[in-house]
């Protein structure tokens, strides 16, 4: 097989959800609009009138439908759910779907069906909605409905997270938190009079889910994959000169995912305003098909929309600049595309192809060994020398090279893949995204040593593919967890028959043009790998879909049961295993099959290990195994239903991250892994459902970092000198008790020592990732590693018997953030006795205060049991730890003093300043 060569570029500035966009008058009539970081262009013309403009700001929420209203709005109707699907194991085989209940008529189907019509490629597949548009009598639709006693709410907003938590019963795959039922948001547009003529665009990011679109009274859009980012086309229903009422309604249905989905319009909402003649929604594609030290050729196509009721000769232009690394155009144009003349039919489209050289190209790539350098391509549309519109695609000059035999290879370069999976939920924060809170979990778990990421298992918020490429981490971009067999009674498959198309396509055009996407997934583990070829024929299906929207790129779907002589795994560009490569229960490793049947694939684990840890949670005796399935008295204990950090154990299904590298090492064609999961998130909490939260994090919920952080980190960091030791040492009631103590190093051998006494050197025989003192005995005081590297001293790490908590100590990760009501800083306080020593099974319940304009956003432990609320300005310490996430209050500037107290013990304050 002839290794792919793939370019890449990055999403199309103008339509991603990137915070702080400014709209900037170009001296006439016309805007400009970048982001604040890119306000100027060192050469650039007058600018057409496009506008981009945040609604976040100064929505009205309500729960539930008025009296008789439900009936009227229903998308579709729903199977019964005849059995809960909270606790299931998560390898579970997916199930045949249940037929819904019988069609009941006013359904809003047929007409949201049309609203996705763009992205069918057959017209004769496309929705015909019938010819009466729906005109419900429903008072939150009316233009004067009172809706001030609804709640006043800020965009992006997850309503589920507030709880209360549900401490009983089903629904702790789905976090124990209330996610399902009708939600309502209401905005009024005042659309100018001067808006008359123009093109008007409403822009959601993302809303959970079934989301009905009205304006005025009157059904506009819709679109219910919760995941989706989707257009709305509000111009031929605004009335410019007044003001239109918006109201969106979301239905999210009970039993809809395996972990918490979240609630709400829970990303950004944007109005878009074009002259007629306009770049189409995700409108240009960039590609860099031609890559080398010397130059690369940068080609691109610039789709353009006429909206208007005549046709348009029109020029389209393209000049590329440079992006710095703070994100604003530097110097001259590096290239130009030249004008190109294109007549556009009144309400047609246009495609314009161009190409242009860059000399001396500066190329994308994830760190350490490459810089994640970025470009601009700014592209003009006018009609008779006049600008109607100024369109920025930012984007990367990259190859990847998908090598069978050696991995994935970028810039010519062999990079192998250490990346974590990790779902859509900031912890606390929930689903509402918020870009500090994201960036934050990169920086983590770059510090570790992951350079990819895979977005299990949905389309991301489009401002973290905007984080991957600005950080140079790679990118599994994801669409679906299900087909058409179910794994909850009312997850996607419901909607898969009707929307795989435009769901998928969707997801391609907007994310298409990032350079840190470098494979596409169409699916995660789903019932058809039990289907042989009816299920392939699907896969077929979708593949040929990306590559009808991307050929640049490979197609994958990540497989935990099918075999290398099944259908499915045929249809796939790469083969993703999820948990087979190491082996699954009693079942051999399946690398050596895979790889004896597709010898022209190249091969990764898309999840690999699921290890299961609860932080600072070390259970007794400790097995002399080096991966086991958690049970009770081996890694478990359900009275307390935390998981022993020994980072030994694994979901029945899964391994230690030792077998996991084992057997990538065995089998060295393997282009690397993406673990479950990089972060702990909420629901899913395997193996104890009455739980609100998992344990296969490296990284616990709050953010703080597990033991196996430095396991880890001790394998994708070799060069950093580091070691790190387990478990704490401080075991009252231990004492002459045997406490194994294991220590992850980047070095190849080390000495310890307990009270100065040494426990032995050892050194790291093959396929083994840590050094083990399985027999120390457990006396207060100290114990010291010394480790080595190729004989010589590499690195040291001691930990020391505590006292009794005494004190807190704060410390904020941030101490300046911007005055926006968004920038966030994260405070961590720490319970520690009168020598400074954290107190590592301190529990005291620790009380959060903030004086000046700041305030509590939430708080956190890490505690996966914990169901006290996260908006508590009031939390229980776990294992010594507590987190405050603070913000500035919008518009302010100036001091803010963060306090925590605790009965008995000496407060402590952080000093943070909002600009």
């Amino acid at each position: 097989m002839t290794p792919y060569t793939v370019p890449a570029a990055r999403g199309v500035l103008a339509l991603l959800a990137c915070s702080g966009l400014l709209a900037l008058p170009d001296g006439g009539a016309g805007w400009i609009v970048r982001p604040a970081a890119a306000a100027s262009l060192a050469d650039s013309p007058a600018a057409g009138p496009r506008q981009r403009l945040s609604l976040n700001e100064g929505w009205r929420f309500q729960m539930g439908d008025p009296e008789g209203a439900a009936a009227l709005l229903q998308y579709d109707t729903r199977p019964e759910i005849r059995e809960s699907a909270d606790g299931k194991v998560a390898d579970a085989r997916p199930d045949e779907a249940e037929k819904p209940l019988r069609p009941a008529e006013g359904l809003l189907k047929p007409w949201v069906l049309s609203f996705g019509n763009a992205f069918v490629a057959d017209p004769a597949r496309r929705a015909r909605p019938p010819s009466a548009a729906p005109t419900p009598d429903v008072s939150y639709l009316r233009h004067d409905f009172d809706d001030k006693a609804w709640r006043a709410v800020t965009l992006p907003h997850d309503w589920a997270i507030a709880g209360p938590f549900l401490e009983s019963g089903p629904y702790g795959g789905m976090g124990r938190l209330k996610t399902w039922g009708p939600a309502w948001y209401r905005k009024a547009l005042d659309i100018p009079a001067g808006d008359k003529g123009k093109s008007l665009f409403l822009d959601i990011d993302g809303a959970m889910s079934h989301a009905t679109v009205w304006l005025n009274g009157r059904l506009v859009g819709g679109w219910p994959y919760g995941y989706a980012s989707f257009r709305v086309d509000l111009t031929p229903h605004v009335v410019p000169g007044g003001v239109n009422q918006l109201a969106i309604r979301l239905d999210n249905p009970a039993e809809s995912a395996r972990w918490y989905p979240g609630a709400g319009l829970y990303r950004n909402v944007w109005l878009t305003k074009t002259q007629p003649v306009h770049v189409a929604h995700w409108g240009t594609v960039v590609t860099t098909p031609e890559v080398s030290a010397e130059a690369a050729r940068v080609e691109l196509a610039v789709k353009v929309d006429n909206d208007g009721a005549a046709a348009a000769e029109l020029d389209v232009a393209t000049r590329i600049f440079e992006l710095g690394a703070d994100g604003k155009p530097a110097g001259n144009a590096v290239a130009a595309i030249a004008p190109e003349r294109v007549r556009v039919g009144a309400g047609a489209s246009a495609t314009v192809n161009g190409a242009a050289r860059v000399a001396r190209p500066k190329l994308w790539g994830p760190p350490p060994q490459q810089r994640p350098n970025r470009y601009v391509a700014v592209t003009t549309v006018s009609r008779d020398g006049r600008t109607l519109d100024r369109y920025e695609t930012p984007f990367g000059i990259r190859s990847l090279r998908f090598d069978p035999d050696h991995g994935l290879h970028v810039n010519g370069q062999k990079v192998m893949i250490n990346g974590v999976n990790n779902h859509h939920d900031l912890g606390a924060l929930g689903a509402a995204f918020n870009v500090r809170a994201a960036e934050r979990q990169l920086e983590l778990l770059r510090e570790m040593g992951a350079n990819a990421l895979r977005m299990s298992h949905n389309p991301p918020a489009p401002e973290l593919l905007e984080l991957t490429d600005r950080m140079g981490i790679l990118v599994m971009d994801e669409v679906f967890d299900s087909w058409e067999r179910k794994k909850t009674p009312h997850d996607f498959h419901l909607l898969f028959p009707d929307w795989q198309e435009q769901d998928l396509r969707a997801m391609l055009r907007r994310d298409r043009n990032h350079p840190s996407v470098i494979m596409w997934s169409v699916g995660n583990e789903v019932g058809e790998q039990y289907t042989g070829e009816a299920g392939a024929a699907i896969g077929r299906r979708l593949v040929a879909i990306t590559r009808e929207e991307d050929p640049t790129r490979p197609a994958t779907t990540a497989m935990n049961f099918a075999k290398a002589d099944m259908p499915l795994p045929a249809t796939m560009d790469v083969i993703s295993l999820n948990y087979q490569g190491a082996g699954i229960r009693a079942f051999p490793g399946q690398f050596p099959a895979f790889r004896a049947r597709f010898p022209d694939k190249m091969i990764l684990s898309a999840e690999s290990a699921s290890a299961l840890s609860s932080r600072g949670e070390y259970q007794f005796p400790v097995p002399g195994v080096n991966s086991a399935p958690v049970r009770p008295g081996s890694g478990g204990d359900p009275k307390t239903a935390q998981v022993s950090a020994y980072e030994l154990f694994a979901a029945d299904f899964g391994s230690s991250a030792d077998r996991s590298w084992a057997a990538q090492d065995q089998n060295p064609y393997v282009a690397g892994e993406f673990v479950w999961t990089g972060f702990d998130y909420i629901g899913e909490p395997t193996p104890y459902y009455s739980a609100r939260s998992s344990y296969s994090g490296i990284i616990d919920l709050a953010g703080f970092k597990k033991d196996r952080f430095y396991l880890y980190q001790s394998r994708w960091r070799p060069d950093l000198p580091m070691a790190h030791i387990l478990p704490h040492w401080t075991w009252p009631g231990r004492e002459g008790e045997v406490t194994p103590v294991h220590v992850f190093t980047s070095g190849d051998e080390a000495e310890l020592f307990v009270n100065g006494k040494s426990q032995g050197r050892k050194k790291k025989a093959p396929y083994e990732y840590r050094l083990r003192w399985d027999y120390v005995t457990y006396a207060p005081g100290e114990v010291r590693v010394v480790a080595y590297k190729d004989g010589k001293e590499w690195a040291r790490d001691a930990v020391r018997t505590a006292r009794e908590p005494a004190a807190l100590r704060a410390e904020a990760d941030r101490a300046e953030i911007a005055g926006d009501g968004k920038d966030l800083s994260f405070v961590t306080v720490r319970l520690v006795d009168r020598d400074g020593r954290t107190a590592p099974r301190a529990s005291q319940s620790v009380r959060f205060s903030v004086e000046g304009p700041g305030e509590i956003v939430a708080t956190d432990n890490g505690d996966p049991t914990s169901f006290e609320p996260f908006q508590s300005p009031a939390r229980r310490a776990f294992n010594g730890h507590v987190l405050a996430i603070v913000r500035a209050k919008p518009g302010t500037a100036g001091a803010i003093t963060v306090r925590a107290e605790a009965d008995g013990l000496r407060g402590t304050a952080v000093s943070l300043r909002s600009r």
